[in-house]
């Protein structure tokens, strides 16, 4: 869903809560990182996309699964709510929050992954010495054809933590 907000929208895809508890129960720490354009754009508010983060936490609690922090960024350059106009390097492609979320939980960037639908997501991780999986759920479809050297495709999130409980 395009501005995702709404709690009612929220749709899973198939097994990402699951891949999600797999994860937790490997040790891993799962974060989420996202730009959240609509807050800039005037759509909804940061406490929305709080009120989602929570939603979501609820929902995996009840898959056995959690999510270990949330790191989102409300600004755009071309924002409508002046207080968000910015260029800023919390927005993807710029790797400021994957540098709190690694500072914040003591992440090893070199062992660590990147699960996204567009390259943007990828090449901030993938800087900072991250594997990356584009999923070709969402927009990753489109982005293969931008996909960075290093990069792997993975059909989806289940796949691509398949994957990498393989191979770590």
């Amino acid at each position: 869903v395009n501005y995702l907000y709404r709690p009612e929208d929220l749709l899973w895809i198939e097994g990402a809560p699951e891949a999600v508890a797999r994860l937790n129960a490997a040790g891993v720490a799962v974060v989420v990182i996202t730009n959240q354009a609509g807050v800039a754009r005037g759509f909804y508010t940061e406490e929305d996309v709080q009120a989602l983060h929570q939603h979501m936490q609820r929902e995996l609690h009840r898959a056995g699964a959690h999510v270990d922090a949330f790191y989102y960024s409300p600004f755009h350059p071309e924002a409508t709510v002046d207080a968000y106009r910015r260029v800023s390097p919390c927005r993807k492609p710029g790797d400021a929050l994957y540098r709190k979320a690694i500072a914040d939980l003591g992440i090893d960037a070199q062992r660590s992954f990147a699960v996204g639908d567009r390259v943007s997501d990828l090449t901030p991780a993938m800087g900072l010495g991250c594997r990356a999986f584009l999923v070709e759920t969402g927009h990753g479809r489109s982005e293969i054809p931008l996909l960075p050297p290093g990069a792997q495709v993975a059909s989806s999130i289940v796949e691509a933590v398949d994957l990498l409980l393989r191979t770590s």
